[in-house]
């Protein structure tokens, strides 16, 4: 299993120490770093930006929101990048949830697969560089009908026509998809407890690959896990249960939180209802206090750096083959040492 670290989401600015850690992830023989966007910062910049200053580390976005550009300018963004790394670039994608798309975009939300599926074609489209890049939609037509507009094919040649798509999914089905799709899987919130689940889903969308994408043997489950060091592990579980509150209690609509979905699968009803109704209460830190601290050790590691390396043990023999590790930048290091 390969490590790779996660920059996380900005807060009112850059992470402190982001940049140095990422320059570390290089030296620190890391296999990727990944930037993420919300409704703040975007994915791209700091991924281009701190990536530069990197000549080994795969450099993926984790993600970049599918709403918030066109398949053909996601496709311009993917080998700009991968041309200029070299050939390190991971274009990481993702749906996102109605919360953001609907209120941040102002686009409608409806059939998140169907347009997945749709938007992956088209990129591939670019990237193959085979001819004009045609589309009939629903959702991205191409040209637009009845417009002035021709077909159009990238004046830039893409350095790798299979350039590596990963798809964001936590659902059955999102997940079959990116199995059937993409060349790997970005899970949030991946428990090595339900590994079982999680492999029939990716077969499912293995047996409905087609014959001329990646091997599903070279399929990568690239798994972003929350990562903190303490003296034990309940001093180091606290410092990942406001993270935990936020993505049950806030981020997404009180009816659909794609988060929170995943977490009621591992059976944390009650704790799910605690810590949605502290968090739209205002009372962040109730809701904190509400996530129990087996929920922390289900989707994370916490604790000693040896008790880091114990709990890691357990996620090495799931199909997770990356995990990239999300921590205060500052602690990078520490944790590579432990898990390495």
């Amino acid at each position: 299993m390969r490590l790779g670290f996660h920059t996380g989401y900005w807060s009112a600015g850059p992470p402190p120490g982001a940049a140095e850690a990422v320059a570390a992830a290089d030296d620190l023989g890391l296999d990727s770093v990944w930037t993420a966007e919300a409704y703040g910062s975007d994915a791209l910049t700091p991924l281009a930006w701190w990536g530069a200053s990197t000549s080994r580390v795969r450099l993926g976005t984790g993600i970049m929101q599918m709403s918030a550009r066109t398949p053909t300018a996601t496709a311009m963004a993917a080998l700009t990048l991968d041309h200029l790394s070299g050939g390190r670039y991971v274009l990481g994608l993702g749906a996102s949830g109605p919360q953001v798309v609907e209120g941040w975009y102002g686009q409608p939300y409806a059939k998140p697969l169907a347009r997945t599926r749709e938007y992956v074609a088209i990129v591939r489209d670019v990237l193959r560089r085979e001819g004009p890049v045609t589309a009939a939609g629903p959702a991205y037509p191409l040209p637009l009908a009845g417009g002035e507009g021709k077909p159009l094919r990238s004046t830039v040649h893409p350095l790798r026509a299979d350039l590596p798509i990963h798809l964001a999914a936590q659902g059955p089905k999102n997940t079959a998809l990116a199995a059937e799709i993409a060349d790997g899987w970005l899970p949030a919130f991946f428990s090595p407890r339900l590994d079982g689940d999680a492999r029939g889903h990716l077969e499912a969308g293995f047996a409905r690959r087609a014959p001329e994408r990646s091997p599903a043997a070279e399929f990568e489950v690239c798994a972003s896990v929350p990562v903190a060091v303490g003296s034990d592990v309940e001093s180091a579980a606290a410092l990942l249960k406001p993270h935990i509150a936020l993505y049950v209690g806030g981020m997404g609509s009180e009816s659909t939180n794609f988060h929170r979905a995943a977490v009621l699968r591992l059976g944390y009803e009650d704790a799910c209802a605690e810590v949605t109704a502290r968090y739209l209460a205002g009372d962040k830190a109730g809701a904190a206090a509400a996530v129990p601290t087996e929920l922390v050790l289900d989707v994370a590691l916490a604790g000693s750096p040896a008790e880091l390396a114990e709990q890691a043990r357990t996620w090495a023999a799931t199909c997770v083959t990356t995990l990239i590790i999300q921590t205060d930048p500052r602690a990078l290091a520490t944790v590579v040492e432990a898990l390495a």
